[in-house]
């Protein structure tokens, strides 16, 4: 009975410690790959443009439950992913969007590759999806770069969509924003209102939100036209001193730094 007992609790231990081995090796690389925006950038051998109907074909895998989204530049696809010992990796489609856009080459052959795809390469900011670990290349993606630090500090407003005359809008005084990326807090001025909220970024694309404001009455309606398109914005990017917002592809927003 004793000896029944501990072949029982060998057994018990073995299971265990093969188990530990699958999911160590099956993380091997894994903070490399997850939670980062990865920007498509070659599909079945072909270069695929920056933009695919105007918008970033990307695919990005969340940590926390194990989905993936992606686009090929029209429809938001998803679904779930699933890693593997030796750098295997499986996708089960979700969900997803059906619009018809006016190109839809890559979308269509990026559905595919998440059929096929069962192997994942990272090095040095690429990533390579390919059918076994010996296969050509089926996808090829860059790492976005994280810009979030960079906005820290203090921006002034230089320009605004739909503004008029940006002068005469913003007489007395421009707004500013203040990023506290430490607390993903930001504060500044309206033009007239101090204001303070929430910003969520995520690689290129920010939100902002709740902001809360002062209620004093303001002149004119420059403070109704900048809460109005900070609202409206989706994605940003920094070149030297300048922040340029944008609501998906249009610049709407344009900051100097103080």
């Amino acid at each position: 009975m004793h000896m029944k007992i501990n072949f029982i609790l060998v057994g018990l231990v073995v299971i265990l410690m093969a188990s530990c081995a699958v999911r160590k090796t099956s993380n091997n690389g894994m903070s490399d790959l997850i939670g980062k925006q990865w920007q498509l950038v070659e599909l079945q051998g072909e270069g695929v443009s920056a933009k695919v109907n105007g918008k970033i074909p990307f695919l990005k895998l969340d940590e926390e439950n194990g989905r993936y989204s992606a686009s090929g530049g029209c429809n938001g696809i998803g679904g779930e992913y699933t890693l593997q010992k030796n750098n295997g990796i499986t996708f089960s489609r979700g969900m997803s969007t059906m619009m018809a856009c006016a190109d839809m080459r890559v979308e269509n052959e990026l559905r595919t590759l998440f059929e096929e795809a069962d192997t994942y390469i990272v090095n040095e900011g690429t990533l390579i999806l390919s059918k076994g670990k010996d296969g050509a290349a089926l996808a090829k993606f860059i790492l976005v770069s994280d810009q979030s630090d960079k906005l820290a500090g203090t921006w002034e407003l230089d320009y605004i969509i739909e503004s008029g005359d940006f002068n005469t809008l913003y007489s007395s005084r421009k707004p500013t924003i203040i990023f506290d990326m430490a607390e993903k807090k930001v504060n500044g001025n309206s033009s007239c209102n101090n204001f303070s909220g929430n910003v969520k970024i995520d690689g290129h694309a920010i939100s902002f939100g709740p902001l809360m404001s002062t209620k004093m009455a303001c002149p004119g309606n420059g403070e109704q036209v900048f809460f109005k398109n900070i609202e409206r914005v989706t994605g940003f990017d920094v070149q030297d001193s300048v922040l340029t917002m944008m609501m998906d592809d249009i610049a709407i927003m344009r900051w100097k730094k103080k």
